[in-house]
């Protein structure tokens, strides 16, 4: 019986990939704390992970052929959206609340580790199987 690593590993791999791009884009909010007339950014998870697994899915994927092509990226235009922000403009446009954004790269960064938690254990499940069931 041939195994699928992509099966196997595919759902927990677009979610790491989708969360250190979530990452960056909070990093890049809080960089951009002070910076006049900065809009604050986010990923919608949900929206990333559908995309993502519908590309899997139908086996549409970007494929580079030479290493100098450009990197094809998995988040779409219409998953990286403007936050709106909870508090009054402070005057000079920016829509970054430090707070917030620190608490959702906290919050990401542990769902990040999870995820990396598991596909751990996946790996760790496939070199048992491939063992026999023994030491791994």
């Amino acid at each position: 019986m041939a195994i699928n690593l992509d099966k196997l590993t595919a759902f927990h791999h677009n979610a790491v990939n989708i969360r250190t791009e979530r990452m960056e884009v909070i990093a890049g909010n809080l960089a951009n704390a002070n910076t006049p007339g900065y809009k604050a950014r986010d990923i919608d998870f949900n929206a990333a992970m559908k995309s993502a697994q519908a590309k899997q899915s139908s086996g549409h994927e970007l494929v580079r052929t030479n290493d100098k092509h450009m990197q094809g990226r998995s988040i779409s235009a219409h998953e990286l959206q403007y936050r709106i922000p909870s508090q009054p403009d402070t005057g000079d446009g920016n829509t970054v609340e430090v707070q917030q954004e620190r608490n959702k790269f906290l919050d990401n960064g542990m769902r990040y580790q999870a995820s990396i938690e598991f596909l751990n254990g996946k790996v760790k499940g496939m070199k048992k199987a491939i063992s026999g069931g023994g030491q791994a």
